[in-house]
């Protein structure tokens, strides 16, 4: 798929197959995450791949209660709060593969090299027929000293992008657009 179509296609995908994502497909998007540019090409990214159904559904348990205990004194929206307290829904999705992409530290510029990463690793998996979505609601937990335990991090790495992969179980609809806010700065 060239890159055009792979950023107009691209969609963060909510339903997937049951297929498993084998490892040399998923170490195809690590491969493409790390080509993303870093602030003075730090490159501080690390990765946990997790496709251990049991250990997503601990995961998926302790970000929705973490996310309903009001987490770091934020309040959710009300409009969030059904489906975090309704035990059969899964905020990953189901799909079969969790990739957490976080910073080895915590340096002014973590969040925005993870981000990049995580832009990249979309990308790859829409050129390679997969579908993938940023999964806000584990984040938060996931920055937890529970949650870098879960994932085998180091206290001092900083989980920024916990994003899912998996073969989707139907096309997802395009979203429409807004026109772009631009404003032209010339001599």
């Amino acid at each position: 798929m060239d890159l055009e179509r792979a950023i107009y296609s691209r969609r963060s995908v909510r339903s997937y197959t049951d297929e498993a994502i084998d490892q040399a497909t998923l170490r195809k998007l690590i491969d493409a995450a790390v080509q993303a540019p870093s602030a003075v090409n730090e490159q501080p990214w690390s990765f946990a791949v997790i496709t251990d159904r049991a250990l997503l559904g601990r995961i998926c348990a302790k970000s929705k209660a973490h996310l309903l205990r009001g987490a770091a004194g934020r309040k959710i929206p009300e409009s969030f709060r059904g489906r975090l307290e309704d035990p059969a829904f899964d905020i990953f999705y189901d799909a079969p593969a969790l990739i957490v992409i976080s910073s080895v530290d915590r340096g002014r510029w973590a969040v925005e090299n993870c981000a990049l990463a995580a832009q990249n690793l979309m990308l790859a998996a829409c050129g390679e027929g997969l579908g993938s979505c940023w999964i806000g609601f584990a984040q938060i937990w996931l920055t937890s000293r529970a949650g870098k335990a879960a994932l085998g991090l180091p206290t001092s790495y900083l989980p920024v992008a916990p994003i899912i992969v998996g073969r989707p179980a139907a096309p997802a609809a395009a979203v429409p657009r807004k026109e772009p806010r631009i404003r032209w700065i010339a001599p």
